[in-house]
């Protein structure tokens, strides 16, 4: 008896050893197709509270780009000459969210600077720089696609937040 329940333990061992592993294959629920829809989501969200701004700013004639930059130039100087692409730029500027709050400022000759295309600031800001002569003074609206996108910039800008920014194009080197 001893030895036939020795022989069944063994038995079982063996053939629940053998068993084959069932294969999960899990797949996402995600897709290419979602990330679209998603951004085009946001897009379209984000046009609307742009239009709606627009509708209470009425004083800002906003011309907008292929991109979904919108600029308004309301100071325009006599100079007709624009950077371009790696051509470093000094420029004074207020970034505000939507709703007023501030976000950034230079104060008087505290300049930021960067190369056009050719740095870490938005997209945007590259954008409608390359729109100004030295002197130019503008207003932009940046959605989050060309400002900070998803994430913001994890200090003063929420994730997801149109920028309206105050720039004036100081000096190209």
């Amino acid at each position: 008896m001893k030895n036939f329940l020795i022989f069944i333990l063994v038995t079982r061992c063996l053939f629940s050893c053998s068993e084959k592993e069932k294969k999960t294959n899990k797949t996402t629920d995600w897709s290419k197709q979602h990330s679209i829809s998603y951004n085009q989501e946001i897009n379209e969200r984000e046009a609307i509270q742009i239009a709606l701004f627009l509708d209470h700013h009425q004083e800002y004639k906003m011309t907008e780009t292929e991109t979904g930059l919108r600029y308004m130039i309301y100071k325009d100087s006599i100079g007709n000459i624009t950077p371009k692409n790696g051509q470093h730029v000094f420029i004074s500027l207020t970034i505000k969210l939507l709703d007023g709050t501030e976000c950034y400022s230079t104060k008087g000759d505290d300049f930021e600077e960067f190369s056009i295309d050719k740095s870490d600031e938005e997209s945007g800001l590259n954008e409608a720089v390359k729109l100004l002569s030295v002197g130019d003074k503008a207003k932009l609206i940046l959605p989050s696609h060309l400002a900070h996108g998803l994430l913001g910039d994890l200090d003063k800008i929420p994730p997801q937040s149109i920028l309206l920014i105050d720039v004036q194009l100081i000096k190209i080197k």
